[in-house]
C-alpha cells in the first residue's frame, strides 16, 4: 500500500505542475494512444512523445532533474550507467521509443501497477526492484564483479540510476490511474495457442531467417552494424543480456521479435517465423547469470527457460 500511495502522490504531482505549466508541442507523427504506432519507420525511429529533454512542463527542481537523467540512462545506458552496464544494450534496446511504442514492451502508466508479483522470483516486486532486476540482468551488471557470484557493488533500489530510471517511469505514468493495467501492456506476446514447442524449434531455421532479415541491423555475427550515431544491440556473445534475462527465454524473445522486428517493417514475420528466431539466438553462448538457482523456487519453470537447468 505504501509503494501505491506513493506513485499516487507523484501521479498527482506531475499531474498538478503540468496544469500550471505550457503544454508540450504535439508530435507530427501519428500516435496510437500516448505510443508511437507499432507499425512505425525509421522516420519515428528515435522519436519520444514524451521527452523530458523538450519538455517545458519540466523545470530545475530535483525532481525534474531526475527525470531527465532517467530518460538519459533509459536510452543510453551503456553511457550514463556505465558501472551497472557491461554489456551495450540499452533500455532502449527493448523497449523501442523510451518505452513509449506499442507492442515493444511499452512502459508507459506501468509505474502504477506496482508493487506487483514477480514469477521469477516468488514475490511482490516495488518498481525499484524490477529496474534491478533489468540492471542485473539485461545490462549484465553481474558482469561487472570480479567474483561474479558476489552481490557486492551490484545496483539496488536505493542506487541513483535506479531512483532516475523509477522518476521517468513514474513521470510516464503522469495522468495513468494507479492500479489499472494500461491496454497496452502484454500485447507484445504470441498467443498460447500458437506456441510451438521447444523441442519442436529449429535453430537452423532461424538462422536462415536471422541471415534474411536480420543483419542489415545486427550484422552477420549479431554484435549489431553502427548506423549514423546509432547501432543495433548485441543479441549474443559477452556484450548482450545475461543467460538469467526475460530475452533468454524463448517465447518472451519471439514476442519481442514478433511485433517490435524487423526494425525497418515491424510485424512482417509470422509467429512461426518469430518464434525460430528466438530458438536461434537462444541457443548462442552469452554471459552467465551466477544467481539463477534462486529464481522460480515457488513457481513452475517455463518451459522456454532454455539457459536453466530442467528441475
Amino acid at each position: 500500500m505504501k509503494h501505491r500511495t506513493s506513485a499516487t502522490v507523484l501521479i498527482v504531482m506531475f499531474a498538478l505542475a503540468a496544469a500550471c505549466s505550457p503544454s508540450p508541442p504535439a508530435p507530427w507523427y501519428k500516435l496510437s494512444g500516448p505510443l508511437v504506432s507499432s507499425k512505425t519507420t525509421m522516420a519515428t525511429a528515435w522519436e519520444f512523445p514524451k521527452n523530458p529533454l523538450k519538455d517545458p512542463t519540466l523545470d530545475d527542481s530535483k525532481l525534474s532533474n531526475e527525470i531527465r537523467l532517467g530518460f538519459r540512462i533509459f536510452t543510453d545506458t551503456p553511457h550514463e550507467a556505465p558501472q551497472f552496464t557491461p554489456s551495450k544494450v540499452s533500455c532502449n534496446n527493448c523497449h523501442l521509443n523510451g518505452g513509449q511504442r506499442e507492442r515493444s514492451l511499452p512502459l508507459v502508466g506501468v509505474a502504477g501497477m506496482f508493487p506487483e508479483y514477480n514469477k521469477r522470483s516468488g514475490r511482490l516486486y516495488s518498481l525499484g526492484d524490477r529496474i534491478v532486476d533489468c540492471f542485473i540482468r539485461s545490462e549484465n551488471a553481474t558482469g561487472m564483479n570480479e567474483a561474479p557470484d558476489s552481490q557486492e557493488a551490484l545496483p539496488a533500489t536505493t542506487s541513483k540510476e535506479v531512483l532516475a530510471v523509477s522518476a521517468y517511469l513514474t513521470w510516464l505514468a503522469r495522468g495513468s490511474e494507479v492500479g489499472r493495467n494500461p491496454a497496452w501492456r502484454g500485447q507484445n506476446t504470441i498467443a498460447s495457442s500458437d506456441l510451438i514447442p521447444i523441442a519442436k524449434l529449429e535453430p537452423r531455421k532461424g538462422e536462415a531467417l536471422f541471415l534474411e532479415h536480420c543483419t542489415n541491423c545486427h550484422g552477420e555475427d549479431g554484435q549489431g552494424v553502427q548506423i549514423g550515431d546509432k547501432k543495433a544491440g548485441p543479441l549474443w556473445g559477452p556484450d548482450s543480456w545475461n543467460d538469467g534475462a526475460g530475452a533468454a527465454r524463448v517465447y518472451t524473445l519471439a514476442g519481442i521479435i514478433r511485433y517490435s522486428m524487423p526494425y525497418l517493417d515491424p510485424g512482417r514475420l509470422t509467429d512461426e517465423e518469430a518464434q525460430q528466431l528466438a530458438a536461434f539466438i537462444d541457443s548462442k553462448p552469452r554471459p552467465r547469470y551466477p544467481f539463477k538457482q534462486q529464481d522460480y523456487r515457488t513457481e513452475k519453470l517455463p518451459p522456454d527457460s532454455v539457459y536453466y537447468a530442467k528441475r
